[in-house]
């Protein structure tokens, strides 16, 4: 049973979501397709482009992401405060780089409008401000654009999506990081890069990128450095927390934490050697009350143990109430990864 999207998505129980956006049939995102012979990786930097133009318009911040050969998974986060702030003004100049204004709001614009011109004018940028921290919105925005731009170029008309993106609720820390990781490791899982380093067009070789740029670089040239990575700027992606954020407007972990435990869940899910994980467990994982079988369950290839949403068990249950739901689906994987 499918449920409406804005049952789904309810910022009130969190600003964390996981999506998905699969190609129909043999339509390829990137890479070599070879049933048809033909070599598709330019399309990665459509892509690339994209998520960075949309994180100039959007209020929705990027916190990872995998591009894969008909596929890609996004882990965002809406970011509600942050709209508050932006005037009448900025909200026309965002929203019109990807549609065109009604003559109103040029009317508006121009202070040509009447009374009740200017009246209809902001109750119509009131709802372009909503837009503005809506993932449909922010999803529709760029698989359009993707579709038109693979359709045109193989000169065929038709879907290029398989359907609607899917969606994930990240309720908490432990689910946001659980997403986060799953996204990292994608290429690692379907075989085709050996270590997360060597995973192009995702969010960890990107950050990894940049750390290194960083560290090696001298103050003045850091900023000329970051996000030049082959020529492809990468979109930019949430920054990670050195300490505690209650307003959870960064990653809760520190980067280098972060590596660990990526580093360890694609490492041990890869050598099969599950007798030993207890005496590889990172500190994080103790800090964050992670059982190690628990976790790699959830890593396993083919999908993770979670549905609509992931998240401790209490949020969960309130997050189902919310949702107008009965039943969700990761109770019990949650009460194994939390030892609950």
């Amino acid at each position: 049973m499918g449920y409406p999207r804005k049952l789904l998505i309810s910022l009130e129980d969190t600003p964390y979501y996981h999506v998905v956006a699969r190609c129909v049939r043999r339509a390829w995102l990137w890479g070599y397709d070879a049933y048809a012979s033909k070599d598709y990786s330019h399309r990665k930097a459509w892509v690339v482009h994209r998520l960075r133009h949309l994180a100039d318009i959007f209020a929705i911040e990027l916190c990872a992401y995998a591009i894969m050969s008909n596929h890609y998974h996004l882990v965002l986060r809406v970011d509600r405060q942050r709209i508050a702030g932006w005037s009448h003004a900025e909200i026309v100049t965002r929203w019109t780089q990807l549609f065109s204004a009604p003559p109103l709001i040029e009317r508006w614009q121009d202070g040509r409008a009447s009374a009740a011109e200017q009246m209809m004018a902001e109750q119509l940028i009131e709802r372009w401000r909503l837009r503005l921290i809506d993932i449909s919105w922010y999803m529709r925005c760029l698989n359009e654009y993707l579709a038109r731009r693979a359709n045109a170029e193989d000169e065929c008309t038709g879907r290029f999506w398989e359907g609607r993106f899917k969606s994930q609720a990240l309720l908490d820390d432990t689910g946001l990081l659980t997403a986060m990781a799953y996204v990292d490791l994608n290429p690692v899982r379907a075989g085709i890069a050996a270590t997360p380093e060597e995973s192009e067009f995702t969010s960890i070789h990107a950050r990894l990128q940049q750390f290194r740029r960083e560290s090696s670089a001298r103050p003045r040239t850091r900023q000329f450095l970051r996000g030049q990575a082959n020529g492809q700027a990468p979109p930019p992606l949430l920054a990670f927390s050195e300490s505690a954020d209650p307003d959870r407007s960064r990653i809760p972990m520190e980067f280098l934490d972060y590596l660990q435990l990526l580093d360890w869940s694609g490492r041990r899910r890869r050598a099969g050697k599950p007798g030993a994980i207890e005496q590889e467990v990172p500190p994080v994982l103790a800090r964050l009350q992670i059982d190690a079988d628990a976790w790699l369950r959830t890593m396993r290839p083919g999908g993770n143990l979670f549905g609509r949403a992931i998240g401790r068990i209490e949020r969960l249950r309130a997050h189902a109430r919310r949702v107008g739901q009965c039943w969700i689906r990761g109770v019990g994987a949650t009460r194994r990864l939390r030892q609950a």
